[in-house]
């Protein structure tokens, strides 16, 4: 068997069977394919697509490309979540501890942002000391102890998926349906959860900019999950706009500390309520929404969601007095307004531009070696139905470079859209798949 033959195949349409799709994966894990074979091989699937067989042999080969998490030593259901990704998406530093004071484990596995923002890990780095590089032992204990844990996937597992997600990020082969699937539900099996909810974005912020393909992706990925025995939830919530106010990894910790203490942004809070509440009724502590929104509400309004977070801080190495005093967390050194240049009601933000401003001032990686900036980014003031006039502050950006920070005002100006009538707001949760 040759790669060649195998990137040819697929180039031209043909359908990749079990054996030749294990002996890709096993080949690129170990070496012996190439990284420029790799990416010739994720080009033509980009453009020549999986069918549901070919996504389900390779999520699989993923799967067991190295070590699988055993969590069976974790007391009570495991309950895991995952985003496909947008701007201002800092959801799990808030719900992992609101979903963690209602009693329900959560062993979560995340990543390093590549593109515009840093991922969940580079987010939780604004907490000095905090690391996710810690023992399976230590992870597990954790959430013992403490009901949380969030651990950076370890290069045992799903290995397969670790390369390739690299190799997709710096290829611009990350948005196809396929690939996302089965990136994403590789490392969800891999890593021993017993359920998972799954936040799919759609709109110009997401991998999905149409909501049929979110849909569409939402029900691959569930119905992965759910036949390989892992019951398997997804909500499909809006992109078309940065979630919350607040974009940039310091800044986005802060907005996320203010929802579990009350004051989240209306977009947030319903985010982390309609995923929370699946990820409680997966877990067997409510039967239905209203039940688990309850539960939700109180650990926010008693404060031992915020305590969570702050116990979670500390066990993993971290700073938690930034937890209870935000003004401690990493701060640009210049930080100005953006004054509208025209006046009306906003009616559209090009989301993926809101990003790339961030991505300007270094809050992003644009390659893998790329070093973030945590204090870096943008706080807006006006969304989507809201009322601008000309000369009035439309967001609040945060830099350390004045030239970085001419280029991401100018470019931010340029992604708002204004109306002479009011714009009608569009639902933000757009559907959910039970299993």
């Amino acid at each position: 068997m040759r790669m060649y033959d195998l990137i040819m195949k697929k180039r031209n349409g043909g359908v990749l069977n079990e054996d030749e799709i294990k002996f890709m994966i096993s080949g690129y894990t170990e070496g012996s394919i190439p990284d420029y074979q790799m990416s010739a091989m994720m080009m033509a699937i980009y453009f020549q697509g999986m069918n549901e067989e070919e996504t389900l042999y390779l999520t699989r080969a993923m799967e067991y490309s190295g070590e699988t998490l055993d969590l069976s030593a974790i007391h009570g259901i495991k309950v895991d979540k995952h985003s496909t990704g947008g701007v201002g998406d800092k959801t799990s530093l808030a719900l992992t501890p609101m979903v963690a004071a209602c009693g329900i484990p959560v062993a979560k596995m995340s990543g390093r942002g590549l593109g515009h923002t840093g991922g969940t890990i580079d987010k939780l780095e604004s907490f000095p000391g905090f690391t996710t590089g810690i023992s399976t032992e230590t992870f597990i204990r954790n959430v013992n102890d403490i009901g949380i844990a969030i651990m950076g996937q370890t290069a045992d597992l799903a290995p397969a998926d670790k390369k390739l997600y690299a190799l997709r990020d710096v290829t611009a082969t990350v948005d196809n349906m396929s690939l996302i699937a089965s990136s994403i539900m590789s490392k969800k099996l891999a890593s021993g959860a017993d359920a998972i909810v799954l936040d799919v974005k759609t709109g110009s912020g997401a991998f999905m900019k149409k909501e049929e393909e979110a849909f569409a992706l939402a029900k691959e990925m569930t119905t992965l999950g759910n036949n390989a025995g892992r019951k398997t939830y997804a909500v499909i919530s809006d992109m078309d706009q940065p979630l919350g106010f607040a974009v940039g990894n310091a800044l986005e910790v802060r907005e996320a500390i203010e929802t579990l203490q009350g004051n989240g942004p209306d977009d947030f809070v319903e985010l982390c309520m309609t995923l929370g509440s699946y990820m409680l009724i997966a877990g067997g502590k409510a039967s239905d929404v209203e039940e688990a929104k309850g539960y939700l509400k109180k650990v926010i309004e008693d404060g031992s969601a915020l305590q969570k977070l702050g116990q979670f801080v500390r066990a993993q190495g971290g700073d938690d007095r930034a937890v209870f005093d935000p003004e401690l967390l990493p701060k640009a050194s210049i930080v100005e307004d953006i004054l509208s240049d025209r006046e009306g009601y906003i009616s559209h933000i090009e989301c993926d531009e809101i990003g790339v401003c961030s991505l300007i001032l270094g809050g992003g990686r644009e390659t893998k070696e790329s070093e973030i900036d945590l204090s870096v980014g943008l706080v807006l003031r006006g969304k989507v139905g809201d009322f601008v006039k000309k000369g009035e502050s439309i967001a609040v950006i945060h830099g350390n470079d004045r030239d970085k920070i001419a280029q991401a005002k100018e470019r931010f100006l340029k992604a708002y859209s204004f109306s002479k009538s009011p714009v009608e707001k569009k639902p933000f949760i757009k559907g959910v798949i039970t299993p």
